[in-house]
């Protein structure tokens, strides 16, 4: 039977209650608007959306089920949590019309208009449809995504002969295991040596830093380089309550409070407890239980004791489980004086050091209820991010991250299985306001189908960017090689989405592998456009490093190199790792223009890092964006001054199976054409004109010329050399497109006024030309895809297909190739993640796929992508492949 829905404040203080019980909150496992329109003002089909109406259904059958969702620890609650992005100057208001309902507001910011709300199920629709709500995120657990390459064929040196060096003490800070050169930083730093981060301060939205990294200690200064570490999660959000996010531990401070002591000892859990000595009229003991704990040292068992002390905010940790409080137990937040804790012993017998630290955080969570965290981390994702951004020393030698001279603040709003998507907005929010931050590098995203940049998030980061004038770097995602599958919230306008590159000596020095080309884009990483056809990812950077990681986390070795890496370093993968190669590019950027008063805001560092980008002439628009970040033409351009770009709009035509969904039905900030032919799409060998209207918002009022180009363009598109605009007046460009051959066809349109620094506009432009597939007839395609590179089909299914079979034939012998495919919505059409060791031929069989013939059901009806891949491990350079389909009606 369902239950009546409760008052959300009642729910809540049982929630709390049920979770005081049990001691410790915690469990948490680890894995807008476009910009033409107006944000304040313009209406959506639906501000909520269909993924979150589909996670928010998910939510209430599990709650009227009683069901415990997988890796949870207790039954799903009544209510979701939502972050609204509301209308300017409307929050306080917003705020009131929420608690009149019956939900509860746990959060507002209005500076940037933010809402965080927890709403009753059957109250969801109306505060959807509140008229000062714009958009509407449901809180959702967001995995991070797989960086730690496999281990391959141990010592293969695949298609070279021999194996690479190890880094050491002795590897220069120009080295391709940490390819900070490949932006032109190590150059840079060496004609300007002060210009290396210094005076600037970095925050890291990740799953934590390990604070006692001999790297990350201290600057080229000699300062402290971590200056903070905080957490971004909240024990009263729904994905936090219910896997239990275990660092928090509730403190009960109200009348009737079992938490509160006296005296000089205290019975919990049967054990007898010394409390602290401190004179403390206002004491409190919890306990948690280390099993709940992912610890290095597994010798711990029973109970940890945490006392605390409500007059002044001391807490107090028993290190050692003697359950004794003693005076060297007491340990303040990381920011009084910069202490760590410890938990556990090393065992000299093992390479890991099981002796594991921590730092504390102190939150008054509720009226009620403070919360202690015990901030331990759980995974190397975190501190291997802040080792590209700004390790200083790697390997006790000459080998730096980008910035070594920045500074870090570590926010951390992820552990092993992943993170509540409403502590990745608190925590930015807390990031770019409280700890005094210059820029933030945030590793991690989600992979909707409509990929607009609509979501409340994306919104919200645009007006964080505008309102505190910290700079947002978010990493593309690594979904693809398949068109559109640029992740959220890295789809904001505003926000840097960076791709993953690695070039040819990368491919040796950290995985053995030999490839011919220069530089390429990874095959995982994820392409452009969105949805609204606007322009992601917006630049790349190299997306595999080896960094430090801590030093209680056994990291496996990259086999087919050869060498094994010494406890504390390890190499990663993924736009997780390009992100921060281009956070700490910028650091750079912000502390040469400190060091000379120059100007440097968001809008100016991305005029700079944009128009100055290195295009990669053998990559298509959609995989790099403008191209790689260059950090010396960077600094030319933003040392002359662009504060004088012009700001230039555009709106296009758009054609998917989702475009009528968005802000402006079938219309975004970019050309984008992914229909099958016959229903919008256009054919081989088709010729056709799209409008593209631009619009000059400021600057003059005379009318300017600008200069129009493309970059990446095989041939397919055709426009005019300038374009005269007018302030305020719409402006159609004629766009010619006729794609001669099947795939998807790209191409950046630039539009520029010579007068001015910076480039004014990048539209991306992106058409299909799509294979139709007749059920009857088979389709087929064959070539040679190279080691480490893709080959892309797009194939059109027709409606009402019942199945769509694929097989691959043709391989050379032990040719470790694939296929992969992705739906008309730009997302993975297969069980398992595009960049896993998923489903080659003649490589762990398969790993539970069948890599030669696979039938896809009931298929979406639109335009499909196969994507043949060749693995880095194939002893062959060159794989033959042939590749066909059918379909049945």
């Amino acid at each position: 039977m369902t239950s009546p829905v409760v008052p959300i404040s009642r729910r809540a203080r049982r929630a709390v209650a049920a979770l005081a019980a049990t001691l410790v909150v915690g469990g948490l496992s680890l894995s807008a608007v476009p910009a033409h329109a107006d944000p304040t003002a313009a209406p959506v089909a639906d501000k909520l959306g269909s993924h979150d109406r589909a996670l928010i259904a998910k939510y209430a059958a599990q709650h009227r089920a009683r069901a415990v969702p997988a890796r949870a620890s207790q039954p799903a609650p009544d209510f979701v949590t939502l972050m609204l992005a509301v209308k300017s100057g409307t929050t306080e208001a917003a705020a009131q019309q929420l608690t009149e309902l019956g939900a509860d507001v746990t959060r507002t910011d209005p500076e940037i208009g933010y809402v965080k709300v927890n709403v009753p199920f059957a109250l969801v629709d109306q505060v959807v449809a509140l008229d000062n709500v714009l958009r509407v995120d449901a809180d959702e657990l967001l995995k991070l995504e797989e960086t730690t390459p496999d281990a391959g064929t141990e010592g293969a040196g695949a298609g070279s002969g021999g194996l690479p060096a190890a880094p050491t003490a002795s590897t220069p800070d120009n080295n391709p295991y940490m390819p900070t050169g490949e932006t032109g930083s190590v150059a840079f730093k060496t004609e300007h040596p002060t210009y290396d981060g210094r005076g600037v301060t970095i925050g890291i939205m990740d799953t934590g830093i390990d604070p006692t990294h001999p790297a990350l200690a201290t600057t080229t200064t000699g300062e402290r380089k971590l200056v903070d570490t905080v957490v971004g999660t909240d024990p009263f959000n729904l994905i936090d309550l219910l896997f239990i996010e275990n660092t928090w531990t509730l403190v009960n401070t109200s009348g009737t409070s079992s938490d509160r002591v006296t005296g000089p000892t205290a019975v919990k859990q049967n054990i007898t407890w010394t409390l602290p000595d401190a004179g403390c009229a206002d004491m409190y003991l919890k306990t948690r239980l280390y099993s709940g704990i992912r610890l290095a040292d597994k010798t711990l068992t029973g109970y940890q004791g945490i006392a605390f002390c409500a007059t002044d905010g001391s807490v107090w940790v028993d290190t050692d489980d003697d359950h004794v409080f003693a005076p060297d137990e007491l340990i303040r937040p990381y920011r009084v004086n910069h202490q760590i804790g410890y938990l556990g012993t090393d065992n000299p017998a093992t390479p890991i050091d099981e002796r594991q630290p921590f730092t504390v955080e102190v939150k008054q969570l509720r009226p009620t209820y403070i919360g202690i965290n015990i901030n331990t981390i759980e995974v190397d994702h975190g501190t291997h991010v802040a080792g590209i951004t700004a390790a200083n020393g790697m390997f006790g030698g000459r080998m730096n991250g980008q910035a070594p001279g920045a500074k870090l603040v570590s926010m951390r709003a992820c552990t092993s299985g992943g993170c509540s998507s409403a502590a990745l907005t608190d925590g930015m929010i807390d990031l770019a306001t409280k700890y005094g931050v210059d820029v933030i590098n945030m590793s991690i995203g989600s992979s909707p189908a409509l990929n607009d940049g609509q979501s409340a998030m994306a919104l919200l980061y645009n007006r964080l960017i505008d309102q505190t004038g910290v700079q947002m770097f978010i990493s593309a995602g690594n979904s693809g090689a398949g068109t559109n599958t640029v992740g959220d919230p890295a789809l904001a306008d505003k926000v840097v989405s960076v791709g993953a590159s690695v070039s040819k000596q990368t491919w040796w020095a950290n995985y053995g592998s030999f490839v011919h080309r220069v530089n390429a884009v990874f095959p995982f990483s994820s392409r452009g456009p969105r949805e609204d056809g606007g322009f992601k990812p917006d630049i790349t950077a190299p997306g595999a490093a080896i960094a430090t990681v801590p030093r209680w986390i056994d990291e496996p070795p990259v086999a087919s190199t050869g060498y094994t890496l010494p406890v504390g370093y390890a190499m990663l993968q993924g736009t997780s790792m390009a992100s921060p190669q281009a956070t700490g590019a910028a650091a750079l950027l912000l502390s040469a223009a400190r060091q000379n008063a120059i100007s440097a805001t968001p809008a100016e560092l991305r005029n700079a890092i944009y128009s100055t980008a290195d295009f990669n002439k053998d990559e298509p628009a959609i995989a790099q964006g403008r191209g790689q970040f260059n950090v010396i033409h960077a600094w030319q351009y933003l040392a002359k001054g662009v504060a004088d770009t012009d700001t230039v709009t555009a709106s296009a035509p758009v054609c998917t199976t989702l475009s009528g969904q968005l802000v402006q039905p079938n219309t975004g900030s970019g050309l984008f054409n992914n229909c099958a032919p016959g229903s919008g799409g256009q054919a081989v060998g088709e010729s056709r004109t799209y409008e593209v209207t631009l619009t000059r918002t400021s600057g003059p009022d005379a009318a300017l010329s600008y200069n129009l180009d493309l970059k990446g363009n095989d041939g397919t598109f055709t426009v005019p050399k300038t374009v005269t605009l007018g302030k305020n007046v719409p402006t159609v460009v004629q766009v010619a497109a006729a794609p001669a051959t099947e795939g998807v066809h790209s191409a950046v349109l630039t539009v520029d006024n010579p007068k001015t620094q910076a480039v004014e506009r990048s539209v991306m432009l992106a058409v299909a030309a799509a294979a139709p597939l007749v059920a009857g007839s088979t389709w087929s395609a064959e070539g040679t895809v190279n080691r480490n590179d893709t080959i892309v089909y797009s194939v059109a299914v027709p409606a009402g297909t019942n199945s769509m079979t694929v097989n691959l034939s043709g391989l050379a012998a032990d040719s470790q190739t694939r296929w992969w495919a992705f739906t008309p919505e730009g997302v993975n059409g297969e069980r398992s993640g595009a960049g896993t060791i998923y489903c080659y031929a003649n490589y762990l069989d398969g790993y539970g796929c069948n890599p030669l013939s696979r039938t896809y059901t009931n298929p979406k009806a639109g335009v499909w992508e196969f994507v043949v891949e060749a693995r880095r491990t194939s002893p062959q350079f060159a794989n033959p492949y042939h590749l066909e389909a059918t379909v049945t009606r």
